[in-house]
């Protein structure tokens, strides 16, 4: 069996889970003897090609004509995605990118008989790139041989569906996240009709939890008989390098009036709740001053949650590290004491098993999808400030209850593998393609 899989993050370059995600599952599924030919906007040649063969969608080269009859680009023009990008950029570097757009945007996005440079970002120009990696996809769709179709998230829904229309191959759309999630009720109509679009042509969809398998279901309108829920994992490779720190050796010796690290890690957005975050720390430092919390990532609520940290008067206790990335992460993980994530809304979350991997306990949201997976973690209400509070208090002052999420934590994430997630994926590629062959 063999698979035409589109993403738009790989690693080791990420700008967060949904690159980690489509790495783990890739591999897993590589390991079930399916081949994967890994179509990615811009390719650095330090991806890991032991998963399959990497396409790098910047060195292929369109023809010269193409035919109506095969795709439907002469109609299409460049479509902003408005503020759904200010999330990934930030309100001010959104604002100047937007307005560079405009003064360039009366060029066609369509040349052909050249290679398009894909930037592989979430720039101000990302629907051109979205419409033109799905072109590129409809020259990949006809010269590759392949089973199925799997289209990671929607900024590769619409290459998804131009290599289903040319090969008449069927397709699988992965779920990671929907507009909901990002943008609460003020979504992007842009994105959102091309997830609905993506989802019903989509002979099968995945979702990574069942909170998103409702959303898909009830704001999309997609039959609930062809969504199926195939939890995230987390990938152990990296591990003994993490361990090999010495760093929980180190923290079991260092001296009782060393300051505890609390963490926040992802995108400083509405989407995973950063002021909660902030007003229980405020909260836990009235009780327990030898702390530090650390928010570590970047995004358009960076600029607010600075200027909270300073009304409260806690910035000698807070650290805004940046976005982070790679070996920067880990390290992260490795001198956190507790980890946190209160996500508003989380289609799964897979930093909290990231940290428990690492030997931290975890707080998460119970309107986060890894809170379907996880027994051994603190789940409390996003809006709830003073549970989040008595939470980490607890694990602070408690050390028999960190220390017991720690090592069942540990053993528990040791169960959620992603060669088990790719098996049930592996099935389903067989499930749809019985179907499409009947």
């Amino acid at each position: 069996m063999k698979v035409l899989m589109f993403g738009w993050e790989f690693p080791p370059h990420i700008s967060g889970g949904l690159g980690t995600a489509s790495y783990g599952l890739t591999k897993g599924i590589a390991q079930q003897n399916v081949e994967v030919l890994f179509v990615m906007p811009k390719a650095s040649g330090d991806e890991d090609s032991s998963i399959g063969k990497i396409i790098n969608a910047s060195d292929v080269e369109m023809p010269a004509t193409i035919s109506n009859t095969e795709t439907f680009w002469e109609n299409v023009d460049f479509l902003p995605v408005d503020s759904g990008l200010i999330p990934y950029l930030g309100l001010e570097k959104y604002e100047l990118m937007q307005r560079e757009t405009t003064q360039n945007k009366s060029h066609s996005f369509i040349h052909l008989g050249k290679k398009y440079s894909f930037s592989g970002k979430y720039g101000a120009n990302l629907m051109e790139e979205v419409m033109r990696y799905a072109l590129v996809a409809s020259k990949i769709a006809k010269e590759q041989e392949f089973d199925i179709i799997h289209a990671h998230d929607w900024l590769t829904y619409l290459a998804g569906i131009v290599a289903k229309r040319i090969s008449g191959k069927p397709l699988i759309v992965h779920v990671h996240a929907t507009e909901f999630d990002r943008s609460g009720e003020n979504v992007n109509r842009v994105v959102y009709d091309l997830e609905k679009q993506g989802m019903e042509k989509a002979n099968a969809v995945i979702t990574v939890s069942n909170l998103t398998k409702n959303i898909v279901t009830l704001r999309y309108g997609i039959d609930k008989d062809k969504v199926f829920t195939i939890h995230n994992a987390v990938d152990f490779s990296g591990r003994e390098e993490i361990e090999d720190t010495g760093t929980n050796e180190e923290k079991t010796k260092e001296p009782p009036k060393k300051e505890k690290v609390i963490t926040f890690l992802g995108r400083i957005t509405f989407q995973k709740g950063p002021e909660y975050f902030i007003e229980a720390a405020n909260k836990v430092l009235k009780l327990y001053p030898n702390v530090r919390f650390v928010m570590a990532g970047s995004g358009d609520m960076m600029d607010k949650m600075v200027k909270r940290v300073a009304q409260l008067r806690i910035g000698t206790k807070f650290t805004f590290t940046g976005f982070l990335t790679g070996d920067d992460v880990n390290k992260m993980y490795a001198e956190s004491d507790i980890y946190v994530m209160p996500s508003v809304s989380e289609p799964f979350g897979i930093s909290p098993l990231e940290a428990m991997r690492t030997g931290v306990p975890v707080i998460i949201s119970e309107q986060s999808g890894v809170a379907e997976v996880l027994k051994n973690a603190v789940k409390v209400n996003f809006w709830d400030v003073d549970a989040l509070a008595d939470a980490i208090y607890g694990l602070l002052a408690y050390p028999v209850l960190s220390n017991n999420l720690k090592e069942k934590g540990m053993r528990e994430v040791n169960s959620l593998s992603w060669y088990d997630k790719a098996k049930l994926v592996k099935d389903l590629y067989q499930t749809v393609l019985n179907q499409n062959s009947q």
